[in-house]
């Protein structure tokens, strides 16, 4: 059997979640929420569902906002009232009769937010960043006033409004139960409103959520802390981050694997890393370019377990164009990541996973497909 398609077990403070295969369905924007709602729509039930029948051991929906202030565009789903709820629980339910787990990204855009959808119906009329608030936009929020991202100039969040922000993720994340999701990923990558406050490029404050790793990293450590509070112990808690800025003076990977150990201490056992997101990309580009990153933030949780002699429970990800079964196998012999999100290669393929079980040998009776297909001759 390839290590690929392995089963695989996330680790809870009271529990655990068997995973297929070592294949995860990258979150990935939409925008499709035509309504501005925020209610998933049938085109997420098909999106999702055929992943998941194509044979990926989890399925994470897109960035889903845990405010409406949060989204990154009027076209994105959310988590905010009972509504949403709703229409979540078939996607979810078909997903898991899929034999795929089920998971959400918890998101908050921060100064981010309010943006044109990256969709041709937008692109190609040239409309892209911020959406003024007479054309249905509004007022963004971030920890600091900065010209980083080249947007509408956000609002400085108070230490009060700070406060309210963290609730918001915790009643997301109940609802996200309530959905019948299986994990959270808390999105903290890509320089949205946690990554904002982590990286010094966006973070200027003075008070206790600015300055120094712990002011820095303070808002992720008590969203963790009210998610994991409301989270049942039996699922697995997640965190995506963008290891590294890859500018001078940005966020670093030495401070993603530091925080990732005393995160693992606070309930979270599943990370993925990808990078980026603060200001113009100036990073590596090219197949697996992000790997390194996997490899550092899984070391460094093996040799703080080492230390403290316990068993490493942690499951961290490899993300950004990995593309073939081979590429993907590799990374996980190679003992560098413990398991692969598949992001744009499964958007041409929804059937990514079963076919890459095919190619490296796998049987039938292990090539996760629906049976339904079976005259495909898997």
């Amino acid at each position: 059997m390839s290590t690929l398609f392995s089963p695989v077990v996330l680790s809870a403070p009271a529990g655990q979640l068997e995973l297929r295969n070592r294949t995860m369905l990258a979150p990935m924007c939409m925008y499709s929420v035509e309504a501005h709602d925020g209610v998933p729509t049938p085109w997420h039930l098909v999106h999702l569902g055929a992943r998941a029948a194509g044979g990926f051991g989890m399925v994470i929906a897109e960035a889903t906002a845990v405010v409406p202030d949060g989204r990154i565009s009027p076209e994105d789903l959310g988590l905010w009232n009972d509504e949403q709820v709703a229409a979540f629980k078939p996607i979810v339910e078909f997903i898991k009769n899929q034999g795929a787990a089920a998971g959400v990204q918890l998101a908050h855009a921060g100064g981010k937010a309010s943006t044109y959808g990256n969709v041709p119906r937008f692109t190609a009329r040239d409309l892209k960043g911020s959406i003024p608030v007479s054309d249905g936009g509004w007022v963004t929020v971030a920890p600091s006033v900065t010209t980083v991202h080249g947007l509408a100039e956000s609002h400085e969040l108070t230490e009060a409004e700070i406060a309210e922000s963290v609730l918001a993720w915790a009643d997301a994340a109940r609802r996200a139960d309530e959905a019948g999701f299986d994990f959270i990923q808390i999105h903290a990558a890509h320089g949205y409103l946690i990554h904002q406050f982590l990286s010094p490029l966006s973070n200027t404050r003075t008070d206790g959520y600015g300055g120094s790793f712990e002011g820095r990293t303070r808002y992720l450590r008590e969203v963790v802390a009210a998610v994991r509070a409301v989270w049942p112990d039996s699922k697995p808690l997640g965190v995506r981050f963008s290891g590294s800025d890859w500018v001078e003076a940005g966020w670093t990977i030495e401070e993603t694997s530091r925080l990732t150990v005393e995160l693992s201490l606070l309930g979270v056992s599943v990370f993925d890393l990808s990078s980026g997101g603060i200001g113009a990309y100036h990073g590596p580009t090219g197949p697996g370019y992000q790997v390194e990153l996997a490899h550092a933030v899984k070391s460094a949780l093996a040799a703080d377990a080492a230390e403290r002699g316990v068993e490493n429970t942690s499951f961290v990800s490899a993300v950004g164009m990995i593309t073939t079964a081979e590429q993907a196998e590799q990374v996980l012999v190679d003992g560098q990541a413990d398991g692969v999100s598949i992001a744009r290669a499964a958007l041409k393929e929804p059937n990514w996973a079963a076919l890459a079980a095919r190619e490296l040998g796998e049987s039938v009776e292990v090539t996760p497909f629906a049976p339904q297909y079976w005259r495909a001759h898997w």
